[in-house]
């Protein structure tokens, strides 16, 4: 189990913060994570006051292009902060459905073959490691971006002046380029970009161990149904279909615990991402830099990757949702008692009504959520070149 969640809680415990906690993992929290909690969460809120007021500035100066690009960090640390701060709020929650997936998890050799717990732990650790590998190099490709650019093309190149910047648009009461005080600006919005990210990473990595485990949980479910040889004895077989549907109740049970603790942050997600993606491309037309370019491009490659690898696993989730429908019919059922063949009907009727991951009740996520979410954002991007070019 711990394996599943070694990526995610890599990344809480980076931020001083422990989602869960279960038996096997009893509750740690100490002042000193607190602090580095409540310190990192101010420091990034400070930022986004100051990332607001520079918008507010930029629209009443009339101009598009900072408006537009400060925006997209403030979607960016909207988006953490909502995360976070939702895991923090449904922490019983979360802990008691990590102690169930815990309960149901599969335990010795033999159990663990029919699950096939290596192939969804390796799918999940490869997808896992790839995706906070991106999401690492993107926020850390912007913190040290202004020092790089400065180092190489002021100081070693020689080839023109860059002089001293921060990684992002903010306002600052101060003049802050000529003294120490850009220094402790640099180090405390690089902490800042780092705890949103963080934020975002550990959440949508807890997704992702939760969802795996409960496709692992349908489809070892299908299997089980399909392959079972009935007896023809209605005592013995009604109390192998009664275990089924206990286990098949205890998994919808935790699909909609999913739903009730990240449907509203998912929701968020998806919202502040068809801007974000609309923001970036918009700046990436607009005749930038080519440096400048590299590294937006990296933020869009990571908002779509993050918005992608949500759609995946709420695919993988109806998919293997449904599939037990086809398991129940495909099983030799033929010379059972008739009393178990109407049984499985209810459960063959249950298992059509799709289980979806659920950006609340306005959204059901499945891949074609993503065919969507590009829509909105070129519609958007359109109208962003309209008013630009006018």
């Amino acid at each position: 189990m711990d394996k599943f969640m070694k990526y995610a809680n890599f990344f809480f415990t980076s931020l001083g913060f422990e989602a869960y906690s279960t038996e096997t993992r009893p509750p740690t929290d100490s002042l000193r994570n607190k602090l580095v909690f409540w310190g990192s969460l101010a420091n990034l809120g400070i930022a986004g006051l100051g990332e607001f007021i520079y918008f507010y500035l930029a629209i009443a100066e009339g101009n598009l292009l900072e408006a537009v690009t400060v925006m997209s960090y403030i979607g960016f640390i909207t988006v953490g902060l909502t995360k976070i701060f939702f895991i923090k709020w449904k922490k019983p929650a979360l802990s008691a459905l990590v102690q169930e997936l815990e309960d149901l998890f599969p335990r010795g050799k033999v159990q663990e073959a029919k699950f096939k717990l290596e192939e969804y732990l390796g799918s999940c650790s490869r997808i896992s490691f790839n995706y906070g590998l991106l999401y690492f190099i993107l926020i850390w490709t912007f913190n040290l971006y202004p020092i790089m650019e400065l180092i190489v093309f002021e100081k070693w190149l020689k080839v023109r002046e860059v002089g001293k910047m921060l990684p992002y648009l903010l306002y600052i009461p101060w003049k802050w380029d000529d003294n120490w005080t850009y220094y402790m600006l640099l180090v405390a919005l690089n902490i800042a970009g780092y705890t949103s990210a963080s934020a975002q990473i550990s959440t949508d990595l807890l997704l992702c161990s939760v969802a795996t485990q409960v496709v692992m949980h349908f489809d070892y479910l299908a299997r089980s149904m399909e392959n079972h040889n009935l007896s023809g004895d209605w005592p013995e077989d009604s109390r192998f279909i009664c275990e089924v549907v206990r286990y098949h109740e205890r998994i919808l049970r935790l699909s909609d615990v999913v739903n009730n603790i990240l449907g509203i942050p998912l929701l968020l997600n998806f919202m502040v991402s068809s801007f974000v993606i609309c923001f970036v491309g918009f700046q990436m037309t607009v005749g930038v830099s080519p440096d400048m370019i590299t590294k937006l491009f990296l933020y869009l490659v990571s908002s779509m990757s993050q918005v992608y690898m949500i759609c995946h696993y709420g695919q993988m989730v109806a998919d293997a949702s449904t599939g037990l429908s086809v398991a129940v019919y495909n099983q030799n059922w033929s010379h059972a008692d008739a009393r178990y063949q109407r049984a499985l009907i209810l459960i063959i009727a249950r298992a059509q009504k799709t289980t979806y991951l659920k950006a609340t009740i306005f959204l059901d996520i499945t891949r074609s959520t993503m065919t969507d979410l590009l829509q909105i954002s070129y519609k958007f991007f359109a109208l962003l070149r309209t008013m630009y070019v006018q």
